[in-house]
């Protein structure tokens, strides 16, 4: 069940989503949307109805204080919230939240049913996945989509990736189905500090919105963190010979290479690696 704050209706809405958990590597995907609600002023919409998404012994409600002093319970969910792109005035709906424990099907349908209702058409997913990158180049991003207009439009990558998915891909393929423009935004960050937060990476992701939407996005203090970011890995790799020398050996391979972006493929590729990591953990 939608609650529903403020009603409103829209014109050609863009929508902007991003999930904590499996598909947010150094929470760079949600950390990217919650800086545009601060840069774009958002005002809350509406939220999904918890209860039939969320395992509350995975995601505990916190407890805390009102602004009058009572104490009250707050449960994690999904939100809605308005703004409008600066300077273009473009509608857009940022979507923040967690990925859902269950009745994944059931919240795609009630997300979509809810934004198309107030009058979305376009849906971009934002994630980020652990990859072998290295901090000190470019943060590789790949937009990829289903849709073949799309793909030739912006210089996307055909969705080609086969494997466990998370709430994004499962969320993309429904939102295609449902005929709105669908594409989604990967940023690449280095496994070796996949700890949040992940600035440069939420920075990559919001400089490819700006391409999409052909908007200038006030970064406030993220150019500072990420500089702040680098030099600590810095000082990281500066203090183990091992992970100094595997630094220098992906800057060699990506300098090699000389590729701007990721391909589909090599996401792809990523995503069996941090898996095969994943399982071989203790």
């Amino acid at each position: 069940m939608i609650d529903v704050d403020k009603a409103v209706q829209l014109d050609d809405a863009i929508v902007i989503g991003a999930f904590e958990g499996w598909n947010d590597a150094g929470e760079a995907a949600s950390d990217a949307v919650s800086h545009l609600l601060v840069s774009w002023r958002a005002k809350a919409l509406a939220t999904i109805d918890p209860e039939d998404y969320y395992d509350f012994q995975v995601n505990r409600p916190h407890v805390g204080f009102s602004s009058d002093g009572h104490r009250e319970i707050s449960w994690r969910t999904t939100s809605f919230w308005h703004c409008k792109a600066q300077p273009s005035g473009q509608d857009v709906v940022l979507v923040t939240g967690i990925e859902p424990n269950l009745r994944w099907r059931a919240f795609c349908d009630e997300l979509l049913d809810y934004v198309t209702g107030i009058g979305a058409t376009t849906f971009v997913t934002l994630g980020a996945l652990l990859a072998d990158v290295p901090h000190t180049r470019p943060v590789p991003i790949t937009g990829i989509s289903a849709d073949p207009g799309l793909v030739e439009r912006h210089g996307l990558e055909p969705s080609s990736y086969t494997g466990p998915t998370g709430i994004v891909g499962v969320l993309q393929e429904a939102s295609h189905r449902r005929g709105l423009s669908t594409l989604s935004y990967w940023a690449a960050v280095p496994h070796y500090v996949a700890q949040p937060p992940a600035p440069k990476a939420a920075m990559a992701l919001l400089g490819q919105l700006e391409e999409l939407l052909g908007v200038s996005i006030d970064m406030r203090g993220l150019p500072e963190e990420a500089k702040a970011w680098q030099r600590g890995v810095d000082e990281l790799a500066a203090e183990d010979s091992d992970v100094a020398d595997y630094v220098r050996s992906l800057e060699e391979e990506r300098d090699t290479a000389q590729l701007p972006e990721a391909t589909g493929d090599a996401i792809a590729r990523e995503f069996e690696r941090y898996l095969k990591r994943r399982t071989d953990e203790p």
